[in-house]
């Protein structure tokens, strides 16, 4: 395993998913920033870096039936799996390293929930934006959270690379138009108050 995976692995085996500090029950800013979009029932949705979140339920939940989740960490995908249970015969699962990421298909939707934030290197983000060319539709949709400037500078013993949306519309490059934002102040399970930005982006068709 690389030393990415080998970090997250050990963090998925250590704690339960309600314990890990980026926890949501109800993922509401994803969520909604999703049905702005304006997509199908039927779109795909890839969500990167999705772990063992709950956004995967919800989006079933809501009617969604193309969803795809990539990790890294393969226990986050086995309780996803196992949460799922028949539920999960409408979700792909794909246990892969982003950086060397090579889709198999297009999805209308890539959802990032602090993934972008650790690419803490040009080249990370650099493959990063590879990866995103290469599994989006044309006129697809992006949205992408990270810590805002008043956010931590470092998470799960990392450092970070926190944004504004317009520094991040600026690191995506002009292919991708800003469609909508928003603010959230996440509360860990911890009580510590975690701000974030969401940025919805279209890509040009």
């Amino acid at each position: 395993m690389s030393s990415n995976e080998d970090h997250w692995t050990a963090i998925y085996r250590k704690h339960q998913a309600s314990e890990l500090s980026w926890f949501q029950a109800v993922p509401s800013c994803s969520l909604g920033l999703i049905e702005v979009a304006g997509l199908s029932r039927s779109d795909p949705i890839l969500d990167v870096g999705g772990g063992a979140s709950l956004l995967v339920d919800r989006l079933l939940d809501r009617g969604y039936q193309d969803i795809t989740v990539l990790d890294v960490a393969a226990p986050a995908l086995d309780a996803v799996r196992a949460r799922l249970g028949a539920r999960g015969q409408a979700v792909t699962l794909l246990h892969a390293d982003l950086a060397r990421f090579v889709p198999q298909r297009r999805y209308g939707l890539w959802h990032d929930r602090a993934v972008f934030h650790f690419l803490t290197s040009a080249a990370d983000r650099r493959s990063y934006l590879r990866a995103l060319d290469a599994s989006l539709c044309p006129g697809g949709h992006v949205m992408i959270a990270t810590f805002a400037p008043d956010g931590p500078e470092r998470c799960s013993g990392l450092a970070v690379v926190r944004y504004e949306p317009s520094s991040l519309a600026a690191t995506l490059g002009p292919r991708f138009a800003l469609v909508k934002v928003e603010r959230e102040a996440h509360v860990t399970p911890t009580g510590a108050v975690q701000p974030f930005q969401y940025s919805l982006f279209r890509a040009a068709s």
